[in-house]
């Protein structure tokens, strides 16, 4: 049985900030699960026992070769990709990164990365990402006033 696809799958994505108030994103390559060519919020499935957060740790490390602090949760999203008979239940978090600098491990999964800001963001999103966005300028502006 496959998560996501025979029930729904938990993943966790990663706002990842760095201290001129660009995000990372992460192009979706041709081997991954759904979306492919589209970039995203990196991230990825929870395992069995694992908790949220140290899933998401787990997961940038293993394709970005980075560690990163887990800070704010932004939101709970419903992935539901119906032309690809997937549901996911998506938490995101804003994160920053402690050590490493972001590489491509996984290239078959990942075709490119990069740092944006806000106001230049890429065309074509993921469904989470372009939702999340939303949510994380509004979660800036909130912050900016105090």
């Amino acid at each position: 049985m496959r998560r996501g696809v025979d029930y729904i799958g938990v993943g966790v994505g990663a706002i990842i900030v760095d201290d001129e108030g660009r995000v990372f994103l992460a192009r979706r390559g041709p081997r991954a699960g759904n979306e492919r060519g589209l970039w995203e919020f990196p991230g990825g499935a929870v395992e069995f026992g694992e908790t949220l957060r140290d899933a998401l740790v787990r997961e940038i490390r293993e394709e970005y070769g980075i560690t990163i602090a887990v800070e704010d949760m932004l939101t709970v999203t419903d992935h539901i990709l119906p032309d690809e008979g997937q549901h996911w239940v998506s938490p995101s978090y804003v994160c920053r990164i402690v050590s490493g600098t972001p590489v491509i491990i996984e290239p078959d999964k990942c075709a490119e990365i990069g740092w944006f800001r806000l106001d230049a963001m890429p065309d074509r999103l993921t469904k989470v990402t372009a939702h999340d966005l939303t949510l994380y300028r509004e979660y800036v502006q909130r912050r900016e006033r105090g």
